[in-house]
């Protein structure tokens, strides 16, 4: 799954209101990010490299398999498959949206 798949993919789990309330990037390196913007009404999802609450550091390899329910996220977090810097309140509740 190449970024813009995975961009495409997140828009359309975190919907109109995700209920995150709050910013969040997906950093998968040399590969780009994904940022979503769940502050705003509707929740916007881009590829724009902005601070976020919360910032998960992920391959795209790993991010397709998260999106696609072949990783799952605590399953991820606990085997170092991706990384959580900031809010970690955040990152909980992205659960229910991935």
């Amino acid at each position: 799954m190449d970024l813009q798949a995975c961009t495409e993919a997140i828009r359309t789990k975190v919907g109109n209101d995700s209920g995150l309330n709050s910013t969040l990037k997906f950093d998968c390196g040399s590969d780009g990010v994904v940022f979503v913007d769940a502050l705003t009404a509707p929740n916007s999802v881009s590829n724009d490299n902005k601070d976020a609450a919360c910032t998960i550091t992920i391959s795209l390899e790993n991010l397709g398999a998260l999106l696609t329910g072949q990783l799952n996220p605590m399953n991820g977090f606990m085997m170092g498959k991706l990384k959580v810097a900031g809010d970690m309140g955040v990152a909980m509740r992205l659960q229910t949206v991935v």
